[in-house]
C-alpha cells in the first residue's frame, strides 16, 4: 500500500515560483514519516478532479495526503473532492519552521503561504461535507509524524476491510442476539464479503493433508512452543489431528483468499476437535476470527491487525470477557474462551497442552496456554444496532493474574478497565456492546477514532474521564444524530 502526495497551487504565480512550489513541496514528503508517492503540483481543476480518480482506480492507493503550499481557490478543488473515495488527510503545514524575519519580502509572502490556502482548502472540505483528518503543525515535530502514522494505521485498515473476504464455517450459536448482524449492509458499509461453508467441506482439507506435513509441523509446534509431554507420548494422535486441522484450514482459506474466518461448537460436522491450536496460529499470521461464527468480530480482528506497522509491540486478539474478581478497589476483568486466545499478546512462550473441553462433543481438543503480557491496551467491539452499526471500545490494562491459574487450562488475559469495573460495565452494557471482543495492546483509541471516522461509523470510547451520565447522554446524541443524518 502507499499513500499520494499531493500539493495545491495556481497558474497566477508563474513557472519560477511554481518550480519552488514543486521543490519545497517534495522537500517536505521527504520528512514525512513513512514514503509516499509524490505527485506534480495541481493547478486547475480538470488536472485535480482527474489525480482523484486516478487514486480511486489505484488498488495500492490507501489514502491522500493533501497540501496547499500557496493560495489554491478551492472552487478548483469542488469536484475533486467530491469524487474522492479513499482516505482524505490534509496537512496543515509549511516548508520553513522559523521565519527568516529579516528578510522577507513580498516574494517570500507569495510563496510560503500555507497558512492563507489550507484555510480556503479546509473551507471548502468543511462545505461539502468531506471526511477528512487535518494534522496541523511542521513536519519534524514528532507529534505531527505520529499523528499522521495514525492516520495511515487506519487506512491501511480501512484498504484491508474493503476487500476482505470471509468464511464462516456453519451458522451462529443458535438463539445468540448479538452475533447475528445484516451481511449486506456490512459489505455495503465496510466492504467485507461474508459468506457460508459447510462444515464437511473443511474436513475434505482437513482429511488431504499428507503425513509428512503433519509430521512437519509438529515439529514446528515442538520447536516454538513447550508441548505437554502427553502430546509428545500416548496423546500423539491428537496433537497430530490438531496439525492436520491447521493445515486444511490453512489450505481452505489461502485457495479461497480469505483472511478471516468463524467456526461453531454446535457445528463441527466431521472435525474430531474443535478447532483450538490451529485457530490461535492462524490469528497469529494475522487472521481474524470469531467463535461462535460471531463474523463481525472477526472483521473487527482482521481489520485491527492490518493496521499496525510491521514490529510493532503488542499484539491482538480475539477476546471475551469471562468473569470478574469483584473484590474492592481492587477490580479486575478475567478475559479467556473456549480455546481461542491469540498467542501475539503472550508473555512468555505458551504451552501446548490438551485437556477437556465440556461443550461440542467431540474429542479432547488441543490449545496453546498463557498469560497476556502486562500494559496499557483496550477492548473494542462491534455491533449491529439496526439501524447503523456502533464501535465500542474501552481502555484498559493488562495485568499480571495477582495469583496462578494452574487449573484454566485456557489462555486468558487479565485486566483493570478504566475507569473503574463499574462505570466500565454499565457503560458497556448501556450501549448494548457484545460480549466478544477484540483486545489490542498495537492499536489505541486513536486509530480507532480515524477508522471509524473513515467508514462513517459510530464510535464511543470508555475511558479514565468517563462517566456513566455523560455517557448515557453521547449515546441519546450519537442516536439523534445518526438517525438525521440517514435522512439527508
Amino acid at each position: 500500500m502507499n499513500i499520494w502526495f499531493l500539493t495545491g497551487s495556481q497558474g497566477l504565480y508563474g513557472e519560477d515560483t511554481l518550480r519552488q512550489v514543486a521543490e519545497q513541496s517534495q522537500r517536505i514528503a521527504e520528512q514525512l514519516p513513512m514514503p509516499v508517492e509524490w505527485k506534480p503540483v495541481l493547478t486547475d481543476a480538470a488536472a485535480i478532479r482527474r489525480i482523484m480518480l486516478e487514486a480511486n482506480a489505484d488498488d495500492e492507493c490507501a489514502g491522500v495526503i493533501a497540501w496547499m503550499h500557496t493560495f489554491s481557490p478551492a472552487k478548483m478543488w469542488i469536484a475533486g473532492l467530491d469524487a474522492l473515495r479513499k482516505p482524505l488527510l490534509h496537512l496543515h503545514t509549511q516548508a520553513n519552521v522559523e521565519l527568516p524575519w529579516a528578510s522577507i519580502d513580498m516574494d517570500f509572502m507569495n510563496l510560503n503561504q500555507a497558512a492563507h490556502g489550507d484555510r480556503e482548502f479546509g473551507h471548502i472540505q468543511t462545505r461539502l461535507g468531506v471526511p477528512r483528518k487535518t494534522v496541523a503543525g511542521h513536519v519534524s515535530d514528532p507529534a505531527v509524524g505520529e499523528r499522521i502514522l495514525t492516520w495511515l494505521r487506519a487506512a491501511k485498515g480501512l484498504a484491508e476491510v474493503r476487500t476482505l473476504k470471509l468464511a464462516r464455517f456453519g451458522d451462529n450459536m443458535r438463539d445468540v442476539a448479538v452475533t447475528e448482524g445484516d451481511k449486506v449492509e456490512a459489505q455495503l458499509r465496510f466492504g467485507v464479503s461474508v459468506n457460508t461453508y459447510g462444515v464437511n467441506d473443511l474436513v475434505e482439507a482437513v482429511d488431504a493433508a499428507s503425513d509428512a506435513d503433519v509430521t512437519a509441523l509438529v515439529k514446528e509446534y515442538a520447536e516454538q512452543y513447550t508441548v505437554a509431554p502427553e502430546l509428545l507420548g500416548e496423546r500423539n494422535d491428537s496433537l497430530r489431528y490438531a496439525a492436520r486441522i491447521e493445515l486444511g484450514l490453512r489450505a481452505f482459506l489461502e485457495a479461497g483468499g480469505f483472511k478471516a474466518f468463524t467456526t461453531n461448537f454446535e457445528d463441527l460436522g466431521g472435525l474430531r476437535q474443535l478447532p483450538g491450536l490451529a485457530v490461535q496460529r492462524l490469528m497469529a499470521d494475522g487472521y481474524g476470527f470469531g467463535g461462535e461464527g460471531d463474523w463481525k468480530t472477526s472483521v473487527l480482528l482482521r481489520t485491527l491487525k492490518a493496521m499496525p506497522d510491521t514490529g510493532a509491540d503488542g499484539g491482538t486478539s480475539f477476546m471475551e470477557d469471562y468473569t470478574y474478581d469483584m473484590t474492592p478497589g481492587q477490580e479486575l476483568i478475567l478475559g479467556a474462551h473456549m480455546l481461542e486466545v491469540c498467542p501475539s499478546i503472550a508473555s512468555g512462550t505458551p504451552s501446548c497442552e490438551i485437556h477437556p473441553l465440556g461443550i461440542g462433543g467431540r474429542e479432547d481438543p488441543v490449545r496453546l496456554v498463557f498469560d497476556a503480557e502486562p500494559g496499557p491496551g483496550v477492548v473494542v467491539g462491534l455491533a449491529d444496532m439496526g439501524d447503523r452499526f456502533r464501535l465500542v471500545a474501552n481502555e484498559i490494562d493488562v495485568v499480571t493474574p495477582p495469583q496462578p491459574l494452574p487449573k484454566l487450562p485456557v489462555a486468558r488475559a487479565v485486566w483493570r478497565p478504566r475507569p473503574n469495573l463499574r462505570t466500565s460495565t454499565e457503560s458497556w452494557l448501556t450501549a448494548g456492546a457484545p460480549h466478544h471482543t477484540v483486545l489490542s495492546k498495537a492499536v489505541g483509541r486513536d486509530e480507532l477514532t480515524d477508522l471509524a471516522d473513515m467508514l462513517g461509523v459510530e464510535l464511543v470510547v470508555i475511558d479514565s474521564a468517563t462517566t456513566t451520565e455523560r455517557f448515557a447522554k453521547e449515546l441519546r446524541w450519537n442516536q439523534a444524530y445518526y438517525r438525521l443524518a440517514q435522512g439527508f
